[in-house]
């Protein structure tokens, strides 16, 4: 099988998925794919075996899979068109972002590899989906700006948010709801004890987030704060 034959929708879902899970975890354990693609252990573990059988993954009972160079290709090319699709669907299409990656989720098995450039080309080349995460290039290099985790920021810190790593609905429209997207600034005013809730500030409005939530907000620090 070459890098793009045979490949269906089903298994572009799995290898986004591994390579998701590999980046935020460095492996992706089965019970995680079973919970991100909500479908049974049985047919994950077929699943798994197949494209381990393919040189897609590679297995290791008790430790996870991981992809191949093979997988992580096909894995880059699907998460390439599928975040051109999200700035598709929100700087042309103007659709809430939202809502955009869910519908992303099935554009990005529709569009032919023959359409990426010119999509890519229309859409002006941006660097990053609505949610700040980056487009792979056509070489399938992932450019990334530098940022930590919100989590990492101290008390009286400042700083500019530059990725949310989670794209549920629900979650992004609660994050948008209180103003929490890519750019916007952001101060840590508490952190509670005993891994309580961390309140921030956003503009002019304080808020308080779950640790949860704030381990899936990538900001960068702000200028003032760097070598304090």
């Amino acid at each position: 099988m070459t890098v793009n034959e045979g490949v269906t929708a089903t298994i572009e879902e799995y290898l986004e998925c591994i390579y998701k899970l590999q980046e935020k975890s460095g492996v992706a354990r089965t019970s995680a794919i079973v919970k991100s693609l909500g479908v049974a252990p049985g047919t994950v573990t077929n699943t798994v075996a197949w494209l381990e059988k393919e040189n897609l993954v590679t297995h290791k009972p008790y430790k996870g899979v991981k992809l191949t160079q093979k997988g992580r290709k096909i894995a880059l090319r699907v998460i390439r068109k599928h975040r051109l699709s999200e700035r598709l669907l929100v700087d042309i299409l103007h659709m809430e972002k939202d809502r955009v990656h869910d519908v992303a989720c099935k554009l990005e098995h529709s569009i032919t590899d023959e359409m990426i450039k010119p999509l890519e080309e229309a859409l002006k080349y941006p660097k990053t989906c609505p949610h700040g995460n980056p487009i792979p290039t056509e070489d399938g290099e992932i450019i990334e700006e530098k940022s930590l985790p919100l989590l990492e920021l101290a008390v009286g810190e400042q700083g500019t948010v530059v990725k949310i790593t989670e794209e549920h609905s629900d979650l992004l429209r609660y994050l948008d709801k209180i103003g929490l997207a890519p750019k916007a600034p952001i101060e840590i005013l508490e952190k509670a004890p005993f891994n309580g809730p961390i309140t921030i500030k956003i503009g002019s409005t304080s808020h308080a987030i779950s640790r949860a939530i704030a381990s899936i907000i990538q900001v960068k620090r702000a200028k003032n704060n760097e070598g304090g």
